[in-house]
């Protein structure tokens, strides 16, 4: 398996030999294994060195002249250091940008603190014009890529760093605004999750299972624009509703379906993922641990949320 940031890249490549539409700007990091894209398309790949903010600036002077254009670097940098750029000169115009922000959540722990990002939904989230995807595997990273060319708007694709258990079938399609039920194994609980923890989620339906605890997985790939249906509908089927995500519960996951849900539908809801901190460095599943995001904690906190009359 390879990370889903190098899966995304790895399709980018394949689908250049025969669409020329499309060029990239990369920083001075090794992101998405896009680094090189100039050896393979010349003319058609841009490098700009350590200055994200000339970066962003850069791929919106081109887009603005009717080219599609990717950007690839750490979520950390691009999302925050290059926050008032994204806003002024991508979202403000409405700019044909696909920003690919990789290293994100608890997964980058041996990459330390600094360079971990678990805000940066809630940044994206706020901006007018953007969209957000994230995949849960290789499999729909690799279907983003494919999406990602004709899709002519503001785009944030939250990337990984490691690998991903594989989750879908190989002919998966991705579907925009569209939330995945990868599992129903009752109607006690709805498990809306989404990216890395995916998987994890999947886990722990299978220990409530054993629990006699019946979970629906929902796996978000679409964070904005939401898909409201899909989660009104689960909520009316359970009438408990937990999110899981890796990220901060501020303006996360967590976030977009309170919001719909308290409009639509009022439910009670568990929201779990990082709880007002920074990362940290640290192994990831230690870091999981500490954040009682690891599927037996998990299991733990539903029973007793569904327990709970």
């Amino acid at each position: 398996m390879k990370a889903d940031r190098f899966e995304f890249g790895d399709e980018l490549i394949l689908q250049s030999a025969t669409r020329k539409d499309f060029v990239v700007c990369n920083p001075d990091t090794q992101s998405c294994g896009l680094e090189f894209f100039d050896r393979i398309n010349p003319n058609h790949a841009f490098m700009f060195g350590i200055a994200e903010q000339n970066l962003v600036d850069a791929a919106a002077g081109i887009a603005s002249c009717d080219t599609k254009v990717y950007v690839s670097t750490f979520a950390v940098f691009l999302t925050m250091r290059s926050c008032e750029q994204i806003r002024q000169f991508i979202c403000y115009p409405n700019l044909d940008v696909t920003l690919l922000g990789c290293h994100t959540g608890l997964q980058i722990g041996k990459d330390g603190g600094t360079h971990t990002a678990v805000e940066d939904v809630g940044i994206m989230r706020s901006l007018p014009n953007m969209s957000i995807i994230q995949p849960s595997d290789g499999i729909v990273a690799r279907s983003m890529a494919r999406f990602s060319l004709d899709f002519h708007t503001p785009l944030y694709v939250r990337l990984h760093r490691s690998p991903l258990p594989e989750i879908h079938r190989s002919d998966y399609e991705f579907r925009f605004n569209h939330a995945d039920v990868l599992a129903d194994l009752g109607s006690d609980v709805a498990i809306v999750t989404t990216g890395a923890m995916t998987y994890k989620a999947l886990e722990t339906a299978e220990l409530l299972k054993k629990k006699g605890i019946g979970a629906k997985v929902v796996d978000v790939t679409t964070l904005k624009p939401i898909d409201a249906e899909t989660l009104i509908r689960v909520a009316a089927e359970t009438g408990r509703v937990v999110t899981l995500e890796d990220h901060n519960i501020y303006g996360g996951l967590g976030s977009a379906v309170a919001e719909v849900l308290s409009q639509n539908l009022p439910t009670r809801m568990l929201i779990l993922g990082i709880r007002d901190r920074f990362g940290e460095s640290g192994d990831p599943d230690d870091l999981y641990a500490m954040h009682r995001m690891m599927p037996a904690q998990v299991a733990e906190d539903i029973e007793a949320f569904v327990r709970v009359k």
